[in-house]
């Protein structure tokens, strides 16, 4: 069973809003923190925005400060983010993540890959 499940993607305009999903089926990560980062082409992947276990606690790189939403639905086992005034350089690949111990948002900020569950990531174009 795949552990981490993204959807949501898709092409619209600038200044537009998608949401992002991310399905964790079973549970596994409900109680880890979790994340989103992004790969534009070209470039590294980078973080994007992270959320603690209880989901009270978030944190988001400069770019999307204001503009994107992270969140989680433990009923659903599934992580969110809403991206709102959406501009072209937003677009990329973005992958949910999940960290394998901790809880905090520094277990996914701060933490090598190799520590981070990955889904298979989801296409998000915005055009001018």
């Amino acid at each position: 069973q795949v552990p981490l499940v993204e959807s949501g993607g898709g092409l619209v305009q600038a200044g537009g809003s998608l949401r992002l999903s991310c399905e964790n089926p079973g549970g596994t990560f409900r109680n880890f923190a979790m994340g989103w980062f992004r790969q534009q082409p070209g470039k590294e992947r980078e973080f994007v925005a992270a959320i603690n276990w209880g989901g009270h606690t978030t944190y988001y790189q400069d770019p999307v400060n204001g503009r994107f939403t992270v969140s989680r639905d433990h009923a659903k086992n599934t992580l969110y983010l809403q991206m709102n005034g959406l501009k072209p350089e937003d677009t990329a690949v973005y992958y949910c993540a999940a960290s394998r111990d901790g809880t905090t948002i520094g277990s996914i900020v701060q933490a090598p890959p190799d520590n981070l569950a990955w889904g298979q990531g989801t296409q998000v174009t915005v055009s001018s």
